[in-house]
């Protein structure tokens, strides 16, 4: 090796392909290890799935309901639910809670289609559900696609009504429509946002009559009709009803190497599987281990099952008051002081179609492992959380020396855009944290990619994280 070549091997930094050092065994354990989480995706693609999956995995690996335990001991393993749409899962450390804990977070909302309270209309014999999109999407790419419906209605007798259409083999699919392309000439020359506008996104019920000619909206009556016959509901029963329309395919294989992801969802379920694997392993450690995955950031994370909800702070008090002998506030604001987080989102994939908006020095890459990000934020850096080099430093020892493949990245030029996560709003309880998660490309669609090594690396990061 010459002296300069030396030099580059001990000066210089790149990211490589993470294939190129693993042998077949360990791309056996990446290919199997995402099996199971193309499972995951397809059957959680709502927050409230998310949830039913995280507490049977939990129950199933000895991990009780904190309601059941009055006092906490080291080594114990609970899990708490908040209004059926986050839950906190945690292994009891050696250390008091106050001296900190270590908290993995992430999301389980996805950009979807939400139903409106009044969604069911009729026009030209055809009859449709109004929807209200929730999170950021590009509008035109949820048309022309097979749509399922999951939700839960609560009747007027107070019974609990879960609905799944489009899933199983041999339901129907639902459906928006777009202009023919025939006749799309001035839709096709105007701003991208208008190309379908939101009160546009109407989805396609049916176009049967109900048999009675005198009728006016026959068609919905009809629609109501085989609801009723169904699941027992009437239209009134929308108005306290969650209702989603997400893409009624399963998650897929990308490539003839099989080495890619596509699904629905993946932002940020791939970080909340990843997350949830890595805690119902975890052995007890010194800190107490917490995975919290939480409802609500694609809009902001306000709301009660939001990362703004007191609902954490409501929990480490909990935890503390249940390992002390005598409580006070004080021990909360340790514990919270002491703390460490990897807020687990994903960022975007360098994509080579449309690398002009990123930075490549600056960006992640499919195959080079789990992306930290010192900031998020837009333009200057505003809505982040910018971790402290110390904390940095610790993360990236941590995976170094788990062996963890990772690389750090930005979400595209600094004018160009932007996003948050919910690191500003653990760290504003002065936590210490920083983004840790899978670059995605296009993410945000109905069928984003991710790469199986990455999602591994961000598994194999979550568990030395935890130790």
């Amino acid at each position: 090796m010459t002296k300069a070549e030396t030099l580059q091997k001990e000066l210089l930094y790149t990211k490589k392909n993470g294939y190129l050092n693993i042998n077949e065994k360990e791309k056996k354990e990446i290919f199997s290890f995402c099996e199971g989480y193309k499972t995951f995706l397809d059957t959680c693609k709502t927050e409230r799935e998310c949830v039913m999956f995280a507490i049977q995995k939990a129950e199933q690996n000895g991990f009780v309901d904190l309601k059941t335990k009055q006092k906490l001991k080291p080594g114990d393993k609970i899990y708490t639910v908040n209004r059926n749409k986050s839950i906190l899962i945690a292994v009891m450390g050696e250390k008091p809670v106050t001296e900190g804990t270590k908290i993995v977070a992430a999301h389980i909302d996805s950009p979807r289609l939400d139903l409106k309270q009044n969604p069911l209309f009729e026009s030209n014999e055809i009859a449709y559900f109004k929807t209200h999109y929730y999170g950021g999407i590009k509008k035109y790419q949820w048309t022309a696609i097979p749509l399922a419906l999951h939700g839960t209605i609560i009747k007027q007798n107070g019974e609990v009504v879960t609905l799944s259409i489009g899933e199983k083999e041999g339901d129907p699919v639902f459906n928006i429509s777009d202009l023919l392309p025939h006749l799309a000439a001035s839709q096709m020359k105007g701003d991208a946002t208008k190309i379908i506008e939101g009160e546009k996104l109407n989805v396609i019920l049916g176009s049967i009559p109900f048999q009675d000619e005198k009728l006016t909206d026959a068609v919905k009556l009809n629609i109501l009709k085989l609801l009723n016959e169904e699941f027992g509901i009437t239209e009134k029963d929308f108005v306290s009803a969650e209702i989603e329309m997400v893409p009624a395919f399963g998650a897929k294989d990308v490539g003839l190497d099989r080495s890619l992801i596509g699904a629905y969802g993946q932002d940020d379920r791939v970080c909340a599987y990843t997350a949830l694997q890595a805690i119902l392993g975890a052995e007890p450690a010194q800190e107490t281990n917490i995975c919290y995955l939480v409802d609500k950031e694609e809009v902001g994370s306000m709301d009660s099952t939001g990362m703004c909800s007191r609902f954490f702070e409501d929990v480490l008090a909990e935890l503390c008051e249940k390992t002390m002998d005598t409580y006070n506030d004080i021990a909360l604001r340790k514990a919270l002081n002491q703390s460490t987080c990897l807020s687990s989102d994903v960022t975007a994939a360098l994509d080579p179609n449309f690398d002009h908006v990123m930075e490549k020095n600056n960006s992640a890459y499919l195959n080079k492992g789990v992306c930290l990000m010192k900031y998020t934020g837009a333009r200057g850096k505003s809505g982040t959380s910018d971790c402290s080099c110390e904390f940095v430093h610790h993360v990236t020892s941590t995976l170094d020396k788990a062996g963890v493949v990772w690389q750090t990245g930005e979400l595209g030029k600094v004018d160009e855009g932007g996003g948050g996560t919910v690191a500003q709003y653990l760290a504003v309880l002065n936590i210490h944290v920083i983004d840790c998660g899978v670059p995605l490309l296009s993410m945000h669609s109905p069928f984003e990619i991710s790469a199986k090594f990455d999602v591994y690396q961000a598994y194999k990061g979550y568990v030395a994280f935890y130790k």
